[in-house]
C-alpha cells in the first residue's frame, strides 16, 4: 500500500522531469530521415580477419545495424580490428586450468565510403568465462560461447557509439 504511494507520485516527477530536458530515445524515428536506424541502413561492414570470433563479431554487427550487404550501395563503411586472448584464471593446486577468460579487444573505424575520410573511431573490450570440463568437447562448446557472447557485447556498444555519433551529427 505504502509503496503505491510512493511510487505513483515518483514516476510522474521523472516523467515531467525528463519533458523538460532535451531527452529523447537514441534510435527514435523522429524525422523524415528516420534517425539512426536509417542510417545504420547505409554502413557496410567490411570483413573481419580473424577465425570464428572474427566471423560471429561481424556477422552480430551487420544483424544489428541491418547494414547493406553490397559495398556499393553503402554511405558509410565500418572498418574493424579485432584482438582476443585466452588466459587461465582458475587453476588448481595441482596445476590443471578450470576456468579460462576470453578478451576481445576491438579497434573501429567508420568512414565515408565514398571519400574515404574517417568520421569517428574508437576501442571496444570485453571479457567472458567459461569452464573446463571433463568432455573436451563441451569445453570447446563454452569456448564458442564465450567467444559469441563477446562478440554481441562489443557489436551491442558499436552500435550505441554509432548512434551516439549520429545524433550529435543530427543535432548540428
Amino acid at each position: 500500500m505504502t509503496y503505491k504511494r510512493i511510487a505513483v507520485p515518483a514516476l510522474a516527477v521523472c516523467a515531467l522531469a525528463t519533458t523538460g530536458c532535451s531527452f529523447h530515445p537514441l534510435f527514435a524515428r523522429n524525422d523524415a530521415n528516420g534517425g539512426g536506424p536509417q542510417v545504420f541502413n547505409s554502413i557496410y561492414v567490411d570483413p573481419i580477419v580473424g577465425e570464428r570470433a572474427a566471423y560471429e563479431l561481424r556477422d552480430s554487427l551487420i544483424d544489428l545495424l541491418r547494414g547493406t550487404s553490397r559495398q556499393d550501395q553503402a554511405r558509410y563503411r565500418l572498418s574493424i580490428a579485432m584482438k582476443q586472448a585466452i588466459e587461465g584464471t582458475a587453476v588448481q593446486t595441482n596445476g590443471y586450468i578450470t576456468r579460462y577468460s576470453y578478451n576481445m579487444i576491438v579497434d573501429y573505424h567508420l568512414s565515408d565510403a565514398h571519400t574515404g575520410a574517417e568520421l569517428t573511431k574508437g576501442t571496444e573490450t570485453t571479457v567472458s568465462g567459461y569452464d573446463v570440463v571433463a568432455s573436451p568437447y563441451a569445453t570447446l562448446v563454452a569456448q564458442q560461447d564465450a567467444q559469441k557472447f563477446a562478440a554481441r557485447e562489443i557489436a551491442d556498444r558499436i552500435r550505441i557509439d554509432l548512434g551516439v555519433y549520429f545524433a550529435k551529427q543530427a543535432g548540428r
